[in-house]
């Protein structure tokens, strides 16, 4: 404490062990103590003391589509990144797929990491991608620092990222468990799609009915056995399909290396309040009904589901018509996902550091970042945000900062105002007002 430069104190701290007043010092990015609250602050040391707000670890989002470059009209690293520090979020994992190029070879890589660097609000790591002619790129990419490789096991809905057939999906995963990578996936089988009724239109039970429950568990079962076959690391992504929870948990007993994520829109949205021709609800796999969403609020507190992130992905309002067949599929969350999770969780008598649990610490530990990231704790960076818990607001797209302003949450009131974000020591954001971009680029070491 005695080298602090900085003393940031609340009476009420999100640390690993609990929410408890302190004073939380920090020497350049990193925090070196956690200490009672009253512990004098010493001399040469800022006080930053936010009374009764919640300090938690900055948010690690881990699914974000940023579409930058070759789609940066739908998004770009300089909006995303302002929304996601407006939202408390202090590291990113940026989707391989909606740029363009996308981030499939070593040099796609480089293209994105130079388009991110002058841009970045907050730190910034990347996937890159396995497609069905690329496993020589794998462990390039791998060797390069992506955090992982994402596939789709149906049509991604982008002509430059195919998905993988089971016969690709093997080839992909071997190279990939030969050096203990890690796969996520998409999965919904492109058989049980094609065969759901496709009638298209403004209707959102037609299009729930085009993206049955049984497309993700089928796919998700025919992952669970390939990474049992190769004893591979596999995350699912977005998981919205209750039915697959029985599959996941009897294979996790089995021993396959799976973790699984889902996302604040699951959990907060329901099929039955989605209105006819609400295109701005679409995503894919779709949101369900209440009761399959009940279902996985238990599977997060049995631990079933390891984490919650925002699947971040906008377009340009033009893409999002009132025919739900046609409509870019994607949810622009990123800004919001803090206080829609939180008013869902107070709701069901759950806690702030559930929240943190699941969007940050364990979020930090699927891609290998939570000895710095996820936790307010000694060695670790210095990101915080400050939450006014009580605090309500009115949700205005035109108080967003992802750059097309379309939002599923449109009208809603949430609780939880973010007062500010750190990233590293420094104040990035404060009642709306951002400083210069101060992010770093990550890599997987």
């Amino acid at each position: 404490m005695s080298e602090a430069e900085l003393v940031l104190r609340s009476t009420r701290v999100v640390t690993p062990d609990g929410i408890r007043a302190a004073s939380v010092a920090v020497t350049g990015e990193k925090i070196t103590a956690v200490l009672p609250h009253d512990t004098p602050v010493p001399a040469g040391a800022r006080l930053e003391d936010v009374g009764d707000h919640v300090v938690l670890p900055g948010l690690v989002d881990t699914h974000v589509h940023v579409n930058d470059p070759g789609r940066t009209e739908w998004e770009g690293f300089w909006t995303a990144t302002r929304a996601a520090a407006a939202g408390g979020i202090t590291t990113l994992v940026d989707m391989p797929l909606n740029s363009i190029p996308p981030t499939t070879t070593v040099d796609h890589l480089r293209t994105k990491r130079a388009v991110a660097a002058d841009k970045a609000h907050i730190d910034v790591g990347f996937w890159g991608g396995a497609l069905p002619d690329n496993v020589k790129d794998l462990r390039p990419l791998h060797d390069a620092g992506v955090f992982g490789f994402k596939a789709f096991l149906s049509p991604s809905g982008v002509d430059e990222f195919p998905h993988l057939d089971q016969e690709q999906l093997a080839r992909s995963l071997a190279e990939i468990a030969a050096f203990d990578g890690l796969l996520i996936v998409h999965a919904e089988d492109p058989h049980h799609l094609a065969a759901a009724p496709q009638q298209g239109g403004p209707r959102y039970s037609h299009f729930l009915a085009s993206r049955p429950r049984d497309a993700e568990d089928t796919a998700i079962a025919a992952l669970l056995a390939q990474a049992k076959r190769f004893d591979a690391r596999v995350h699912v992504l977005h998981l919205s399909s209750s039915d697959a929870l029985p599959l996941i948990a009897e294979a996790r007993a089995d021993g396959v290396r799976v973790t699984v994520e889902t996302c604040p829109h699951y959990l907060t949205l329901t099929a039955e309040e989605v209105p006819d021709g609400a295109s701005e609800f679409k995503c894919c796999p779709p949101i369900r009904e209440a009761a399959n969403q009940d279902l996985l609020w238990q599977a997060l507190a049995d631990g079933t589901v390891d984490c919650v992130v925002t699947d971040h992905s906008p377009s340009t309002a033009d893409l999002k018509t009132d025919d739900f067949a046609t409509a870019w599929g994607g949810i622009a969350g990123l800004q919001l996902s803090l206080p829609a999770m939180w008013t869902a969780a107070r709701a069901r008598g759950l806690g702030l550091e559930d929240v943190v649990r699941w969007m940050s610490a364990r979020t930090a530990r699927l891609v290998g970042l939570d000895a710095r990231k996820g936790a307010v704790a000694p060695g670790h960076d210095a990101d915080f945000a400050v939450l006014a818990p009580d605090e309500t607001f009115t949700v205005d797209p035109a108080a967003l900062q992802h750059r097309n302003r379309v939002t599923a949450y449109a009208g809603k009131t949430l609780y939880g105002v973010v007062k500010s974000t750190w990233l590293r020591g420094t104040r990035i954001v404060a009642d709306g007002a951002f400083t210069e971009p101060k992010g770093q680029l990550l890599d997987r070491a």
